[in-house]
C-alpha cells in the first residue's frame, strides 16, 4: 500500500478583496474588485519529501505557503495534514499540537527576527508557547542545542540580530523554526537575499537537517539551480493555478508546459555550444483582469483558438500532471 502523504491540498483558492473603502466606490461608482490569488491547486507531499514551488513573481507561491500554515484562511478548497483538515482543526483544541508540527522559514532574514530581542529570546519563543511547563533554564540549554544544529556558537545566544550576518541570521530562523521539533517546513524564498556562496551553505544545512530528521518540506525559489538540488518534485505556477507538476529529473530533462520550456530556457548556459540564452517573453497578466481562457496564451507560443477560450484542466500524461491544450 503507498503510504498516506503528510501534506494534502485538494482544490486550494484564496481570493482577497482588494475594493477601495465603501464611500470611494459610492461617490465614484465603482464596483468591488476580487483578485484570485491562488485558484484550485492540488498536490501532495510524502513524508520526508520536498516539493519545489517555481514561478514568476506575483503568481501566488508565497500566498500559497501562507494557507499551508494556517496564516490565510482559503476561499475553497482544502488542507489535510497527517489525515487532519487543516483550518478545521487550527480553531480547535488541536490546533496547538498541528501548529507545533509546522513551522515556516520566511524570505527576509533581515525582517523575520524581532532587532530587539536577543537571540535566546528569538530560538526560546516557540519553546516558551509550546512548552510552558518547561523550566526556563531547560529552555535555554535546548536554545544553545538549537544554535549548534545549525552551525552557530551557543555563546551566541546573548547578542542581538544586527551583530550577525544575512547568513547567520537566516540559521537563527531556522533554528527558531525548529525549536518546536516540526515534522513539515514552508520555506519562502529562504536563501534568495544572501550570497551566493552563503546560500550554499544554508541549502546544505536544510538537506542535512531534512536527513536527519527526516523532515517534509515546501520549497519556493525563483532560482531553477537551486531547486534542481533540493527538491523531490516541482511544481509550476503561473497567475495562481498550478500549470505543470513532475519529479524533478523528469521537469528538467523534459519539460512539457510551454511556461516550464521558457522558464528553462532563460538559464544561463555555461557550456560552450549549447542553446542560446532565452528571456521569457512578455509581461504577468494584470491578476485583477486576467485573460480569458488559458491566462498563459497571450505569452505562449503555441496558442490555438481553444487556448483563448477555455481554460485547460490538470490533467496525468505520461506520469506528470499538466494544465494545457497542447497537450493530448
Amino acid at each position: 500500500m503507498t503510504p498516506q502523504p503528510l501534506v494534502q491540498v485538494r482544490g486550494l483558492s484564496k481570493r482577497f478583496d482588494v475594493s477601495p473603502p465603501w464611500l470611494n466606490r459610492v461617490i465614484e461608482g465603482k464596483p468591488r474588485q476580487f483578485l484570485q490569488a491562488v485558484s484550485e491547486v492540488d498536490f501532495d507531499i510524502a513524508r520526508g519529501q520536498t516539493l519545489a514551488l517555481v514561478g514568476e513573481s506575483g503568481c501566488g507561491k508565497s500566498t500559497l505557503a501562507r494557507l499551508l500554515v494556517g496564516l490565510y484562511a482559503p476561499s475553497a478548497g482544502a488542507v489535510t495534514f497527517d489525515g487532519v483538515p487543516l483550518h478545521a482543526a487550527l480553531t480547535t483544541s488541536q490546533g496547538q499540537v498541528l501548529r507545533r508540527r509546522m513551522q515556516m522559514i520566511f524570505q527576509d532574514p533581515y525582517a523575520s527576527l524581532n532587532p530587539r530581542w536577543r537571540v535566546r529570546d528569538i530560538v526560546a519563543e516557540p519553546l516558551r508557547v509550546h512548552q510552558p511547563e518547561v523550566p526556563a533554564a531547560r529552555h535555554l540549554e535546548r536554545v544553545g542545542e538549537l544554535l549548534s544544529s545549525v552551525g552557530l556558537n551557543p555563546q551566541d545566544a546573548s547578542k542581538f540580530p544586527h551583530q550577525f550576518s544575512g547568513g547567520q541570521r537566516q540559521r537563527i530562523s531556522i533554528a527558531r523554526a525548529l525549536a518546536s521539533a516540526p515534522e513539515f517546513l514552508v520555506c519562502d524564498e529562504p536563501t534568495s537575499a544572501l550570497d551566493v556562496s552563503v546560500q550554499a551553505q544554508v541549502l546544505n544545512l536544510m538537506l542535512d537537517l531534512q536527513r536527519e530528521r527526516g523532515l517534509t518540506y515546501l520549497f519556493i525559489s525563483h532560482n531553477l539551480a537551486v531547486v534542481r538540488q533540493v527538491s523531490d518534485q516541482v511544481g509550476v505556477m503561473y497567475l495562481g493555478r498550478l500549470v505543470e507538476l513532475a519529479p524533478t529529473d523528469t521537469l528538467f530533462a523534459q519539460p512539457r508546459h510551454p511556461y516550464t520550456r521558457l522558464l528553462l530556457d532563460a538559464i544561463p548556459k555555461l557550456r560552450p555550444g549549447t542553446q542560446a540564452r532565452m528571456p521569457v517573453q512578455g509581461e504577468v497578466p494584470n491578476p485583477l483582469s486576467p485573460p480569458s481562457g488559458c491566462a498563459f496564451h497571450p505569452r505562449c507560443p503555441q496558442a490555438m483558438d481553444i487556448c483563448r477560450q477555455q481554460r485547460p484542466a490538470m490533467q496525468a500524461f505520461q506520469g506528470i500532471r499538466i494544465a494545457c491544450h497542447a497537450i493530448n
